[in-house]
């Protein structure tokens, strides 16, 4: 018994590591970049591990493999710290905004195949946002929301059956609008330059390039994360990024992305509003992103309730 339990230690300790060193390699590959998402899940089984390793195990080098398993967790630790509430803010929420001031943003990832339309549009007439962008929505999902979406002046939409439609709308005055492809896969985006109820301008950008799984390695993902980060530097407006990024919070590319566009997150010291799995709490994670530059107050920043998608909406306020 004891063979078969020193057996399943290094086993499982032989992946504790080769998840937690893989991500250094900074690979395009698929099963190398997926291993940046679970780094919490990761953390505790180390942990875990470790315990384990030191109460059961029988074998010659079982202090040097607690030691290995501690500082596996510790580091996966580090890098998730910094979305929980103990870290520093780099967002200090804006008090006291009036009401004609706010700007409310909504997104949501409607999971193609989900037919409960009646109960996302119910969250969109209550929560009535003046930016709306919705993704994986096809023709389905565009007809089934045609009397919501009437209510906004502007609807740009992109329907298609490959999981990465778009439809974006909004009652703010637009100066442009369009939707663009950041990269040669089929993944559509929104560039727009909008201003809000005092006149003020700003971009707006929603994204949602494909995830790290079998068949997509994430060299065009990133060069679409990136590609937005640069326009963003460039621009003389302050900057909202909203949108699916299938990347976790903490993952190079999203650190990579923040520095190139001088972005702030919302979550950094606030906690990580997991936004997917929505139908497992075990397996969330944060990648439903929404970033912003200086000259844009956060009021607010939230997740709703699930709507029969696999991701919770993401709802946040601004201010100009």
């Amino acid at each position: 018994m004891s063979n078969v339990m020193d057996i399943l230690i290094w086993l499982v300790a032989a992946a504790v590591v080769a998840a937690t060193v893989l991500p250094f390699t900074n690979s395009v590959r698929w099963w190398v970049r997926m291993w940046e998402f679970p780094r919490l899940h990761i953390a505790i089984l180390a942990l875990g591990l470790a315990g384990v390793t030191l109460v059961w195990g029988s074998f010659a080098f079982k202090i040097p493999l607690v030691i290995c398993l501690l500082a596996c967790g510790l580091f996966q630790l580090a890098k998730v710290f910094p979305y929980t509430k103990f870290a520093t803010k780099e967002i200090t929420p804006t008090q006291n905004v009036p009401k004609d001031r706010e700007i409310t943003l909504l997104a949501a990832n409607v999971l193609m195949e989900n037919d409960r339309h009646d109960d996302l549009a119910g969250i969109i007439d209550r929560e009535d946002p003046d930016v709306l962008l919705l993704m994986e929505t096809d023709a389905v999902w565009h007809e089934a929301l045609t009397d919501t979406l009437a209510k906004y002046p502007t609807v740009l939409a992109h329907p298609l059956d490959n999981y990465y439609g778009l439809i974006f709308a909004t009652r703010l005055t637009v100066v442009s609008a369009e939707i663009v492809f950041l990269a040669d896969d089929n993944t559509p985006a929104v560039c727009a330059e909008l201003r809000g109820p005092d006149g003020t301008g700003f971009n707006y950008i929603g994204l949602h390039p494909r995830p790290p799984v079998p068949g997509n390695d994430t060299e065009t993902r990133d060069k679409q994360i990136k590609r937005a980060a640069l326009a963003t530097k460039a621009a003389d407006w302050p900057t909202i990024a909203i949108g699916d990024f299938n990347d976790v919070a903490w993952s190079w590319t999203s650190q990579r992305f923040k520095h190139h566009g001088n972005f702030l997150d919302p979550r950094v010291g606030h906690g990580m509003l997991s936004s997917f799995h929505a139908n497992y709490w075990f397996l969330r994670v944060p990648i439903d992103q929404m970033y912003l530059t200086r000259g844009i107050g956060l009021v607010s920043f939230e997740r709703l309730e699930s709507f029969g998608s696999d991701h919770f909406p993401i709802k946040s306020v601004i201010t100009l």
